[in-house]
């Protein structure tokens, strides 16, 4: 079977439509986190959206092998969210909830869909793609359940807060309102995560 003309074409499309959609999502968080003075929890959503931006590169570079010529046009029918709201707790909840979709359904299906019709190679990529999702339904979820529960710079033990600004550093179970040294706002306090890092 000629990829494009396969299931497996259309789906490639429709992946590289949602994590181009999924970027524009995450930049939405990522301007509101900076607009509301979190910018290490910007930051952090940056890297998600970079992450979305490549995932979208890999999708369009399978879908240009398709065809020596230029492909004008791809119909596809798929449906995206459109949750979001200019409130970031929402929105990161509903982040979490878009990559699990993606990481637990979508992508999975996309691979079985590529093997079933021979193609391994997009297989892999869609299953390599359902791992990232999952670590960023992780990331969205531990940056929901701390801004949720007034955790994200208050922890039940002392740990190393950092200034993302000028790697200023101490100790204490609640990270400081101004950095004592470049008075950077808590918001640029890099944030601890779950997972520790």
């Amino acid at each position: 079977m000629q990829l494009k003309d396969s299931q497996t074409y259309k789906n490639l499309a429709r992946a590289y439509a949602g994590e181009c959609m999924a970027k524009a999502r995450y930049m939405f968080i990522e301007y509101g986190a900076r607009k509301e003075g979190f910018k290490c929890l910007a930051e952090l959503v940056d890297k998600v959206v970079y992450n979305e931006f490549n995932h979208a590169r890999m999708f369009y570079s399978f879908i240009q092998t398709a065809d020596k010529k230029p492909i004008e046009e791809i119909e596809i029918k798929a449906d995206y969210p459109f949750k979001e709201k200019w409130d970031l707790l929402d929105n990161l909840r509903f982040a979490a909830e878009d990559e699990a979709r993606e990481a637990e359904e979508i992508y999975p299906e996309f691979a079985r869909t590529a093997r079933k019709e021979g193609f391994d190679d997009i297989a892999g990529l869609f299953e390599n793609v359902v791992q990232v999702e999952n670590c960023h339904k992780m990331l969205f979820t531990d940056l929901y359940t701390q801004m949720k529960d007034g955790t994200m710079y208050k922890k039940p033990a002392p740990v190393k807060w950092k200034c993302a600004d000028c790697g200023y550093e101490a100790t204490s179970a609640e990270a400081w309102q101004v950095c004592p040294l470049c008075q950077a706002k808590q918001g640029a306090v890099m944030l601890k995560l779950s997972d520790g890092q």
